[in-house]
């Protein structure tokens, strides 16, 4: 693929990096109405308007929908999405362990922002970071934490 411009929320040109994010990923955004806003080495910025069909019983934002945005069951990972913008293969390893940390309620059609950052890859585990953001605010509602095996991957 080409490289993907990267840009900050007023639109304005950052740095240019390697789109290693395949076509089918891209429309699994789409269609669970993610919209993908920075990708740079290491980090991808994700954001969408809460819908309806993500609320639990009490009409907030369902934990297994952040856990979901976390580590998509579907094999296309948002958090992990980071790995690949680090350089490696986007169809690298399997989930170790992941974490959730909820501190704030968020409710249908408020706007956030969904940050995975790369904390290491190692020689055979990788460890991202998620940090979930109301847009408007900044007020950080939620943290993901996604630990991934690494296969081995011979250089000859």
């Amino acid at each position: 693929m080409g490289k993907t411009e990267a840009s900050t929320k007023k639109g304005e040109a950052s740095s240019m990096v390697d789109d290693e994010l395949p076509q089918e990923f891209l429309e699994h955004l789409t269609l669970r109405g993610l919209r993908l806003d920075r990708i740079e080495p290491g980090r991808v910025v994700f954001s969408m308007n809460i819908p309806p069909r993500l609320l639990n019983s009490s009409k907030y934002l369902h934990g297994g929908a952040i856990t979901t945005l976390v580590r998509d069951g579907n094999g296309y990972p948002m958090g992990a999405a980071a790995i690949p913008a680090a350089g490696f293969p986007w169809n690298s390893g399997v989930s170790i362990e992941i974490n959730i940390s909820c501190f704030d309620a968020t409710y249908v059609n408020e706007e956030i922002e969904i940050d995975a950052r790369v904390l290491r890859i190692g020689k055979a585990v990788a460890v991202v970071s998620v940090e979930f953001k109301k847009k408007k605010t900044g007020q950080v509602f939620a943290q993901g934490r996604h630990t991934k095996y690494i296969p081995f991957v011979s250089k000859m």
